[in-house]
């Protein structure tokens, strides 16, 4: 999608971190914007930001995990702008330590956001571009621990592995209609998601059921801490291209090519 200017993008967790670093970088395309998330005061802020700087852009609050915000999420888009070209499935969560302390809780709020999230933006947005018939791109934020699990992340790990292949998954699928699909997977980056715990619904046992990261120094593998911004704008240069995989770190490489030795390995017992 080389042109971007007049598209109009929808992009959930798009108040902060990489969704709002996004949202800047297409702004300076000449998008029109579609913010969702699920804190109204960011939200607002996020907007009033964009908007002072000229941008098209408007607020809507949605849980992802909930298909009928969703829903409303693709209904405000059209009744604002009349149209969506570019989604991004960006809004994640995560519960951290031992996968054997993990409770049932842990992974169902974990699941429903970082993957039930995606798939109810696949559900409700990949019909009504296809129906538009003006094509599209499709974008998900994943991570690197979705291509390669390390300690203390199985949550979040499992889920970010399910929503690589839902990209694979769209950019096959979506390739008759030219709908394009990429899949974000960084390390570590300047955001806030080891505090994800503050949305924790009621249900799922609120805020206080945090598990904060503290393993932070004992692996290499989250490679640097990388400013939000320089992966919004890698970001909006992969969707130009039309990338269906978007690395962030140079040091991802080493990481890559020892999980794929192994896969290699391995056939020599295949039958």
């Amino acid at each position: 999608m080389k042109d971007l200017a007049g598209k109009v993008a929808v992009i959930t967790g798009g108040a902060s971190g990489i969704g709002l670093a996004t949202a800047r970088a297409l702004a300076r395309e000449g998008v029109k914007l579609v913010l969702a998330d699920i804190e109204q005061a960011a939200l607002d802020r996020a907007t009033a930001e964009l908007a002072a700087a000229g941008a098209e852009a408007a607020g809507v609050v949605a849980d992802v995990s909930k298909l009928e915000d969703v829903e409303a999420l693709a209904d405000a888009a059209w009744e604002r702008f009349g149209a969506a070209h570019i989604v991004f499935s960006n809004a994640g969560v995560g519960v951290f330590g031992p996968v054997h302390e993990m409770s049932h809780a842990d992974w169902r709020w974990t699941v429903n956001v970082n993957l039930w999230g995606p798939i109810h933006g696949v559900e409700v947005f990949m019909p009504r571009l296809i129906r538009q018939g003006q094509g599209g791109h499709m974008l998900f934020t994943a991570s690197f621990a979705g291509l390669v699990s390390n300690r203390n992340l199985a949550p979040y790990s499992v889920t970010k592995a399910a929503v690589v292949s839902l990209a694979e998954c769209v950019a096959r699928d979506g390739k008759p209609f030219n709908i394009g699909a990429s899949v974000l997977c960084p390390m570590r980056v300047a955001t806030a998601i080891d505090d994800s715990h503050r949305n924790r619904p009621a249900e799922f046992g609120g805020p206080e059921a945090a598990k904060p990261y503290t393993d932070r120094d004992s692996g290499k593998l989250e490679g640097r801490t990388l400013a939000a911004q320089d992966v919004g704008e890698l970001v909006v240069a992969a969707l130009k291209r039309g990338d269906l995989y978007i690395l962030t770190h140079r040091e991802t490489g080493v990481y890559l090519e020892r999980r794929a030795a192994r896969l290699q390995a391995a056939l020599a017992h295949a039958l």
